[in-house]
């Protein structure tokens, strides 16, 4: 990335000079990179700021391009407030809106996508994999059910990029949201991939202006970015084909029964069905917030979606899962990388087992003390 905030400044854009043309082919071989990580075209690969933008031209986008007489549309539970925002920012424009809760373990079932289904329906968005709870949702089957029917369907592939094999045309999908960050790339890059061919996906743009990708975003392309973008798309590609996501898994699993011995821990989630590197648990009688920074110097870890860390509402994830505040508000999701070693593994154990321990014998205490 960095001679493309340097020496190579030219504008995309621009083709009348050598500059512009040389970083028009640095954006057009990312764009490459970008569809290949996911089975796509490079003509089907649309940059974006991020995954929220993506998110946001897939699900208005669609909706507001089926023009203005009745249109529904349906989203999971589960869905990144990117998308569930949108969802309902179009229900206050008058789009009729369902969102089909999963099961208690964070899998959504297609036939209950299927039973949502209408005839006025234009669009359902179904992440293929969860920020927070890691869970592999079955968007191909889910994208079968509505082909037939005639209904596009978006899938948020952020969180799959870096650990799982991505085919756009098996899953079947007619919109992905991609974000580079999430598989080691910069952050402030994303991509929607809108399928070519028939029937054609119509998508009503976000942004007006200079007519750049298609029409469908307009601004200057930051080049660094998307290079940078194309690099981490290069890198993911090789890294999910090979061992990486067997060793972390592993890993995952150590960790897991280190903090299962810890004793009433509950892990949110299906174990088949979810991320290598992913665990979102509980401990009975210890508050989120309390782990989280008595541990901040230990470990980085969140109770829920590092988007929303700020706020102490219990998971929306782990609501529309039916798991009951008491126990959604001690949730800490920790996120194991590609480098993650087997040291850090243990280190972290032995500081969370430890301070679950502590910060129930200091609630034991607390309970006991009769005010006088």
């Amino acid at each position: 990335m960095l001679p493309w905030f340097t020496e190579r400044f030219g504008n995309a854009g621009s083709r009348t000079h050598s500059y512009g043309l040389e970083a028009r082919s640095a954006v057009e071989l990312a764009r490459e990179q970008v569809g290949a990580l996911v089975g796509a075209s490079p003509k089907e690969v649309l940059f974006t700021s991020g995954a929220t933008e993506a998110n946001n031209l897939a699900v208005l986008g669609a909706l507001r391009a089926a023009g203005s007489g009745e249109r529904h549309v349906v989203c999971s539970g589960l869905e990144h407030k990117a998308v569930l925002d949108a969802a309902h920012q179009l229900e206050r424009e008058g789009v009729a809106l369902t969102v089909v809760n999963p099961g208690a373990d964070g899998v959504v079932d297609p036939q209950a996508i299927l039973a949502a289904l209408r005839p006025e329906t234009v669009l359902v968005s179904v992440m293929l994999a969860n920020n927070e709870v890691g869970t592999v949702q079955p968007v191909a089957d889910i994208a079968a059910a509505c082909r037939e029917r005639g209904v596009l369907v978006h899938t948020d592939a952020v969180q799959a990029t870096a650990w799982m094999p991505l085919d756009m045309a098996a899953l079947g999908v007619d919109l992905m949201s991609l974000t580079a960050h999430k598989m080691y790339g910069p952050k402030g890059i994303g991509a929607l991939v809108v399928r070519r061919g028939r029937p054609r996906v119509h998508l009503e743009p976000l942004v007006y202006g200079g007519g750049q990708e298609r029409g469908l975003r307009s601004g200057t392309l930051p080049v660094p970015m998307i290079v940078g973008f194309g690099a981490a798309s290069v890198g993911a590609y090789a890294a999910v084909r090979g061992e990486l996501p067997t060793r972390v898994r592993a890993r995952r699993e150590r960790l897991w029964q280190r903090l299962h011995s810890a004793g009433e821990v509950v892990l949110h989630g299906s174990v088949g069905q979810r991320l290598p590197g992913n665990l979102l648990f509980s401990a009975a009688g210890v508050e989120a917030e309390a782990l989280i920074m008595s541990l901040r110097t230990v470990v980085a870890c969140s109770s829920g979606s590092a988007c929303s860390s700020e706020t102490l509402e219990p998971s929306h994830v782990l609501t529309s899962m039916g798991v009951p505040p008491a126990i959604a508000h001690g949730a800490v999701r920790l996120g194991l990388g590609w480098h993650t070693t087997d040291d850090e593994v243990e280190q972290v154990a032995d500081a969370f087992v430890a301070k679950i321990a502590q910060l129930r014998d200091l609630a034991s205490v607390g309970s006991s003390i009769i005010p006088r």
